[in-house]
């Protein structure tokens, strides 16, 4: 297989642009002149695409040739929405995003639990004054789902002595876990759960999957983290859940809309952290590497690594 055409829809074309050349990937043509806007023309003669699920989306009807598209991100919303094309091989990033996630769920964890927020305040007005508080050691942490990411955190949560539950489509069993369960089991996992995270992608069993009722279960005092996916909780039902103390606290990475508008009340929740989309990014170099693996398994005519499931949606 020779001349396959690639090109490349990203805001980091240019840095890809210099790593794919230091790969020197056999056949590889990389359509456009850096920094070339796209246009219909290039993407017409595009066998594969690489970028942003959201940059590659609107030229999806100009790509006739289009045979495999590389999502440098792990979520591909914008590639499965109802009318979109899914004739072609669509792979996104798995495997390396489980350190990063850690880092930021738990960078906040002890930042909340340890009171760091309140004592550098106190600090501002010259206060000296503890606090009591709990270590992490023998409190329950629940992860909804049971990949890459959440194992990682599981890992992460039991070096802390931590008690760590799961939630997976299915049910089965996954190592790092010392139980997993169904979503069904939510209402009784909540209700015995300290920290819950969810690392879960977007799909029609997931949106809004924590519900008012499934969040009146939770314990008092539980602290939600969402890395996953923004439709995960409406954000209604989790201003409700925070101010009715359902939740003792939030830190949310994901919204439904993204960026955050303005007008949003959820910017002005005193017990809700929201950062911008920002637990873990997807760095060049670490795409390429994959892509780079994916492309000569696609010139072999192999199974690509990180396949997306167009059902499934992830």
């Amino acid at each position: 297989m020779s001349d396959t055409r690639l090109l490349i829809l990203s805001r980091d074309e240019a840095h890809y642009r210099r790593l794919l050349h230091k790969e020197a990937l056999p056949g590889l043509t990389l359509l456009g002149r850096p920094g070339e806007a796209p246009n219909a023309e290039l993407v017409a003669q595009a066998q594969l695409l690489l970028g942003e699920p959201a940059a590659i989306a609107p030229w999806l009807k100009e790509a006739r040739q289009l045979q495999w598209a590389q999502s440098t991100y792990a979520g591909v919303d914008a590639l499965l929405q109802p009318g979109l094309r899914q004739d072609y091989r669509l792979t996104n990033i798995r495997e390396i995003f489980g350190p990063l996630m850690s880092e930021y769920v738990f960078a906040h964890l002890l930042s909340l639990t340890r009171h760091l927020p309140l004592y550098r305040e106190q600090q501002k007005q010259g206060q000296w004054q503890a606090v009591p508080y709990q270590g992490l050691a023998g409190r329950q942490m629940l992860i909804l789902g049971t990949g890459s990411i959440g194992q990682h955190l599981a890992r992460t949560a039991q070096h802390f002595g931590m008690k760590v539950k799961g939630v997976n489509r299915s049910g089965r069993e996954v190592a790092g876990f010392e139980a997993t369960y169904q979503p069904s089991a939510l209402p009784r996992l909540l209700a015995k759960s300290e920290v819950i995270v969810s690392v879960l992608p977007s799909t029609p069993q997931t949106r809004h999957l924590l519900t008012p009722a499934l969040l009146s279960h939770c314990k008092r005092g539980a602290i939600l983290f969402n890395v996953g996916r923004g439709d995960l909780i409406a954000s209604d039902a989790l201003i409700s859940a925070l101010r009715q103390g359902l939740l003792g606290a939030a830190v949310m990475d994901v919204f439904e809309e993204e960026p955050l508008p303005a007008s949003s009340p959820l910017w002005h929740q005193a017990n809700l952290i929201i950062t911008p989309h920002n637990a873990a990014w997807s760095l060049p170099d670490q795409v390429t590497r994959i892509f780079a693996r994916n492309y000569r398994l696609w010139q072999a005519q192999a199974p690509l690594e990180y396949q997306v499931d167009f059902r499934r949606g992830y």
